[in-house]
């Protein structure tokens, strides 16, 4: 039995914790007593307790994150009613800041602040000395990166076969948008790159062909970037799959010459964008070129292959819906792949609680402490921009619709799908489960009804992408012409993930 168990609750099984791993790495001479256990928040927490109780642990570390407080909480009252001898110590950006007040740490024994991989050994040596620390909140300085143990050889046959692999090749960041947790770091240090590489080699060698790099900054250092992207395209095969962050307003010549040698499938480009209005960008010490930034995705657009994934935030202190709409519109006619929009969040530690009376911030208490209202958007249409942002994921982003889309844009983007938007929630009452066949029959009666496209368009349009999906049913809206209809034809299933595959469908 395990003296000691490494544990937290991912968002899905598809995900892995590379914290626990790193934490795992670098346990030295405890590491033969050691093991780590993962769960999803889907699971009951009186059948997660039961299982770590199983295993007689004398110390459990969770990791506690904005998506699993809540349930994570609910384990940590139920360990300590069954079993109040087993030491618990948490640690994870949710209770590294504002933790005074939040009841998962009043319930434990320890907590570990920032940076938790080498203060945690240090924690288990003092318990096994009898020796533990006199106070509670136990704040971790940054390690020396090449004073870590690597964590990659931590992730084992099922990992590498059914879960995301994330490695990263740097840690922190330099700029200070105040949304955003890395506002608290002094700059970004990279890894040793050598080992680094060392470690790349070993996991493509177990097969890991989709590699998700967590670098917050991942093109701030040319030289260690280009290094990277040689490894890869030397290891170039039909899996490959390799996910970056990125910063939009740079992209030099040295990077951009090796992007373009990549074929589709293999690159995918997290860029933020956030906002483009400048005084918006002031207020929350945001840096950006805004100009150099469109530059750029133009460029990518048409000269690479790369997935571009944008974002964009709602919300954000200073931007009304008209700002926030002209930057939708902005970023559609560069036209990435997918453009994610989330709701601004008040996470714990964030510089953004500065702006709280200024524009009158009220935010969700609970997780994920999204914004409910503010001075320039009310509850009411902030409810209305994350049913927009729903809806634009499951139709604009989903790949699905190459014909439609435009239909549905035209010559503004946002003000045509926020009308489709009102009306499909009007009409359904959901925003989730959705089932494909009715989305296209609600495509077409919003395409003909609200936005005023005729019959005969849109149904050759969705017509279209409706036997590109390969999807044999028959929708309503096809139903009447079955006879004329060519049969949809399977597509074969993409070996890279395929949300992006469908986005790189050739047009009928």
């Amino acid at each position: 039995m395990p003296a000691i168990i490494l544990s937290t609750l991912n968002a899905r099984y598809f995900h892995s914790s590379f914290g626990l791993r790193y934490l795992f790495a670098n346990l030295g001479e405890l590491q033969a007593d050691a093991v780590i256990r993962e769960f999803i928040i889907t699971q009951r927490p009186l059948d997660i307790v039961e299982r770590l109780l199983a295993e007689q642990p004398q110390i459990i570390g969770f990791g506690v994150y904005i998506w699993n407080v809540a349930e994570t909480t609910q384990i940590v009252a139920l360990i300590k009613q069954a079993r109040p001898e087993v030491l618990i110590v948490l640690g994870g950006p949710e209770v590294s800041y504002e933790w005074e007040n939040q009841p998962i740490v009043g319930l434990a024994d320890y907590l570990i602040t920032g940076q938790a991989d080498l203060a945690f050994l240090q924690l288990c040596r003092q318990w096994l000395n009898g020796d533990l620390p006199v106070e509670k909140v136990i704040i971790a300085e940054p390690p020396l990166l090449e004073s870590l143990a690597s964590p990659y050889r931590f992730y084992n046959e099922e990992d590498i076969a059914h879960r995301l692999i994330y490695v990263e090749a740097s840690r922190g960041c330099p700029f200070r948008c105040e949304f955003c947790l890395s506002a608290l770091d002094k700059t970004a240090w990279p890894f040793p790159l050598d080992p680094f590489l060392n470690e790349m080699a070993h996991l493509y060698h177990l097969g890991v062909r989709h590699f998700k790099f967590v670098d917050r900054t991942f093109n701030l250092n040319n030289k260690i970037v280009v290094r990277i992207l040689e490894f890869f395209l030397e290891r170039l095969d039909e899996r490959l799959f390799l996910h970056f962050e990125l910063i939009p307003d740079q992209l030099p010549d040295a990077l951009k010459t090796l992007i373009v040698q990549f074929p589709p499938g293999a690159l995918q480009f997290e860029i933020g964008v956030q906002t483009f209005n400048p005084m918006v960008q002031a207020l929350i010490s945001r840096k950006q070129d805004n100009d150099k930034a469109e530059e750029n995705l133009i460029w990518l657009r048409r000269n690479t292959h790369a997935h571009l994934h944008a974002d964009l935030i709602a919300g954000l202190p200073g931007e009304d819906l008209g700002s926030f709409a002209n930057g939708f519109n902005r970023l559609v006619a560069l036209d990435p792949h997918e453009i994610q929009i989330g709701i601004l969040k008040r996470l714990r530690g964030t510089p953004i609680i500065r702006h709280t009376a200024a524009f009158d911030l009220r935010f969700n208490p609970h997780p994920p402490y999204n914004l409910l209202s503010s001075q320039l958007l009310d509850f009411a249409m902030l409810r209305r921009l994350e049913r927009f942002a729903r809806y634009w994921d499951l139709i604009g982003n989903s790949g699905r619709f190459h014909q439609t889309r435009p239909l549905l844009l035209g010559s503004d983007p946002f003000g045509r799908f926020m009308t489709l938007s009102d009306w499909l929630f009007a009409t359904t009452g959901q925003t989730h489960q959705l089932a494909l066949e009715r989305l296209f029959d609600l495509l077409y009666r919003g395409l003909v009804e609200m936005l005023a496209v005729a019959e005969t368009t849109a149904r050759e349009a969705l017509t279209q992408d409706f036997h590109q999906s390969g999807m044999k049913s028959c929708p309503i809206f096809l139903r009447l012409e079955r006879e004329t209809l060519p049969v949809g034809k399977a597509v074969r299933t993409p070996i890279r993930p395929t949300r992006q595959a469908r986005h790189h469908t050739p047009d009928l």
